[in-house]
């Protein structure tokens, strides 16, 4: 396996995959978390044995985490679960490995979570599910690893923003009893960045989210339930918000309308509006510069605490 031009991260994940099936059948039977030897672009199945309301055998119907680790000697202890969005029809790339990336550079052990999506024949709870899966495996992972438990983050960006918004408002502390060692841990984030989320199922919700969420005909119990923005209470975890005046796709209303049922409930965020800027720009790329949010996160993010 000589591939002189490929960079390290690449060489590492051909030989990371010759290692999965061993790590899944741990992660599923062993009382305590798996303890493999972590490696960047390692890719862990949530469910080995299958996730619960799984339609069928497919690449799609396997939620999994890809690992993305900084260089030991830059590792500050934090972890954050990356959320790309899509329309929960797919998941866009620049708002997925990009941001691991982005975040490993800054000492910050990521991973990226491919969810389940409306898409693939799954809607609400299948996605909840998935992510709180994520939260309680890389919190696991954190205190395998010698990291820290209580710095454990999710970045989600439009529908991604929309499933970390959900899991910062639908959280649970654990199972102490559970047999499954991740099970036991909580699957509430210790802090949530949304980047142009969708929030709302309302008179401002992008529709495409939400039939793909809830289906063609949801409740309207469920559309309450998936509105983030009449979610939040006292325990929902500090946020960072970005949006841009412009977005044509997920109008501003989302972001504003999450920042005020934060500061109803008392909880702290970061609130940042600019005005240039179309939908879905993540960290940005030629043509299409982003604001400066990525450093105003940092600067917040250790405003916080959670980064050194």
């Amino acid at each position: 396996m000589n591939h002189p031009h490929l960079p390290l991260r690449r060489l590492l994940a051909l030989g990371a995959a010759l290692a999965i099936t061993h790590l899944m059948s741990a992660a599923e039977s062993a009382a305590t978390p798996p303890a493999p030897p972590l490696a960047p672009a390692s890719v862990i199945l949530l469910w080995p044995q299958g996730a619960p309301g799984s339609l069928g055998d497919r690449p799609q119907d396997k939620p999994s985490l890809t690992a993305f680790l900084p260089e030991p000697a830059k590792r500050n202890g934090a972890s954050m679960v990356v959320l790309p969005g899509g329309g929960y029809s797919n998941l866009a790339p620049h708002e997925g490995a990009a941001y691991a990336e982005w975040l490993a550079a800054h000492g910050v052990t990521a991973y990226v979570l491919q969810y389940r999506l409306g898409s693939s024949g799954y809607h609400n709870p299948a996605m909840l599910q998935d992510v709180s899966r994520a939260l309680r495996i890389v919190r696991a992972f954190a205190r395998r690893d010698g990291l820290d438990p209580a710095r454990v983050s999710v970045i989600g960006s439009s529908a991604g923003g929309h499933l970390a918004a959900t899991l910062a408002t639908h959280f649970d502390a654990g199972k102490p009893d559970s047999p499954d060692a991740f099970e036991r841990e909580s699957s509430r984030p210790d802090v949530a960045v949304l980047c142009y989320a969708v929030i709302t199922m309302g008179e401002f919700a992008h529709a495409g989210s939400r039939n793909q969420l809830l289906g063609p005909n949801p409740s309207p119990e469920a559309l309450k339930d998936m509105s983030p923005e009449l979610q939040v209470t006292a325990q929902t975890p500090p946020c960072f918000i970005w949006a841009t005046f412009e977005d044509k796709t997920v109008p501003v209303e989302n972001s504003l309308m999450f920042a005020s049922a934060l500061r109803k409930a008392g909880v702290p965020f970061s609130l940042h509006i600019y005005e240039k800027g179309a939908h879905g720009l993540g960290l940005g790329r030629p043509g299409h510069e982003a604001p400066p949010w990525a450093d105003e996160c940092l600067y917040w993010l250790r405003e916080r605490k959670f980064l050194p």
